[in-house]
């Protein structure tokens, strides 16, 4: 009986100093590699976005059949030079929209839903969340990520960046 070859996955680790990365036609985000190879239409995806947003991002494209394909891994994008980096940061960004709570206005409980009014990065927002401790995650040290009823994001980077008020009314209810 012959012996059954599993395929093992390799990460290919992208050098930021051997990449270019640069805006392509209709906003799109280009890559060069050392050896001349080109990549159109790249996307930009967090190995761990919640814990780790700026490391171990993985850049994709599709290829002339339309497959996904991954070029490599970008260990830590903070070592990309500076244009490349905000390049990167937008594909992330159209990956991973959310909005970022600045600050707190309201916070009202009732049958089990959280009702929030708070102050975003894109205006002024209302949602909704269920009361369950599956919804709030742990972002990085001292955020938190909440997820409303439509499986919306709303981001708090730093908790003790809210006011006393804000942060007393924020705990009251997401203590976990």
């Amino acid at each position: 009986m012959e012996e059954e070859k599993i395929e093992r996955p390799e990460v290919v680790f992208l050098n930021p100093k051997k990449i270019k990365i640069f805006r392509g036609t209709f906003e799109t985000i280009h890559v060069m590699l050392e050896d001349g190879s080109l990549f159109r239409g790249v996307f930009a995806i967090a190995a761990f976005p919640v814990s780790n947003p700026n490391k171990y991002i993985s850049l994709f494209c599709y290829d002339e059949k339309d497959k996904e394909f991954e070029i490599g891994m970008i260990e830590d994008i903070t070592l990309l030079p500076e244009e490349s980096r905000q390049l990167i940061l937008q594909a992330l960004t159209r990956q991973y929209f959310s909005f970022e709570i600045l600050a707190i206005n309201s916070i009202k409980f009732a049958f089990g839903l959280l009702f929030f009014d708070v102050e975003t990065d894109k205006g002024p927002r209302q949602f909704t969340m269920r009361w369950e401790t599956r919804y709030a995650f742990t972002f990085g040290r001292n955020g938190k990520i909440l997820i409303d009823i439509f499986e919306d994001r709303y981001v708090i980077e730093d908790v003790s960046n809210l006011n006393r008020i804000e942060q007393e009314l924020f705990t009251r209810y997401i203590y976990w």
